[in-house]
């Protein structure tokens, strides 16, 4: 491996977290040393994926970092709050990355943090030079941005066509989280 990637997974649809944990369930398979750090999710909520990984997956660590969703699903925090919390998962994303024995990193909802500005567009591409040479990089979100996506090697988009929210129905255990 002598170039890692810079993999987007993108869009309004469902899917992007669970392609990017395939990716990682696909690397931990080699062997592979992997870092999941979710940048809005909170430790607090039920999480499948984090469960079955930190009991089965010695070779991905996973954390999330954030404070929720900012200012839907019933979200009250102040912008500050979350502000802080994605502060903090940029400094974890130095660590990681310092440590190169990770040859998979993947930002989940790092675009989200983006777009709700929560973290600046310097600090997404002081994460791009920060990025070891060989180590692949996967970011996860809606609404990456042009530049992003002309600079990412693989981008994938996920459209919506129909989602069960939009009938009022709540995220399904098993499905959602």
């Amino acid at each position: 491996m002598d170039h890692g990637l810079l993999i987007v997974y993108t869009g309004n649809g469902k899917g992007k977290t669970t392609a990017a944990l395939g990716m990682a369930l696909r690397a931990s398979g080699y062997g592979w040393k992997v870092a999941v750090l979710q940048f809005v999710k909170e430790e607090a909520w039920p999480s499948g994926e984090r469960a079955v990984i930190r009991k089965n997956l010695k070779n991905i660590h996973i954390e999330a970092l954030g404070s929720g969703f900012v200012g839907i699903m019933g979200d009250k925090k102040p912008r500050d709050v979350h502000r802080k919390k994605a502060q903090y998962a940029l400094k974890k994303v130095g660590d990681v990355l310092g440590d190169e024995t990770y040859q998979l990193v993947i930002l989940d909802e790092l675009l989200g943090a983006l777009r709700g500005r929560l973290v600046m567009r310097k600090d997404v591409e002081s994460i791009l030079r920060q990025k070891p040479e060989p180590t692949h990089l996967v970011l996860t979100g809606r609404h990456a941005p042009k530049w992003l996506v002309a600079r990412a090697d693989l981008v994938t988009e996920m459209k919506e066509i129909k989602h069960p929210f939009s009938t009022g129905r709540q995220a399904t255990k098993g499905i959602d989280f």
